[in-house]
């Protein structure tokens, strides 16, 4: 990766991952950090993580709870929620419909 700007249209990503359930898109990773695109069904959870570094994610679509050690957060739309990554995290969509989040996290771990 060089030190130009990197623009990546609407249904673009660099990789995708689907697992029963969720879908993660790889929208940019560099050398500090990724952008990934998450959608995860109905009443459907993810496994738990723990790694180094820093997340941010923000709800683009819906509502999630997102556990982070032994506390639970509920997002919804335009709501957004850091942590350290090191502490275990996970998201569970509750609700009836899908929802899609952006997690953006440093350094690149993920996928």
């Amino acid at each position: 990766m060089n030190d130009e700007p990197i623009y990546v249209k609407r249904g673009e990503q660099q990789h995708q991952t689907k697992t029963p359930g969720k879908l993660f898109r790889l929208m940019i990773k560099s050398e500090k950090l990724e952008a990934i695109i998450a959608e995860i069904d109905p009443h459907t959870t993810s496994r738990w993580y723990q790694h180094d570094g820093e997340e941010l994610h923000y709800v683009l679509e819906g509502e999630i709870e997102y556990e982070v050690g032994e506390k639970t957060y509920r997002l919804s739309t335009g709501e957004l929620l850091w942590h350290k990554s090191t502490i275990k995290h996970r998201a569970n969509n509750t609700s009836d419909k899908k929802a899609k989040y952006a997690t953006i996290g440093t350094p690149p771990t993920f996928m």
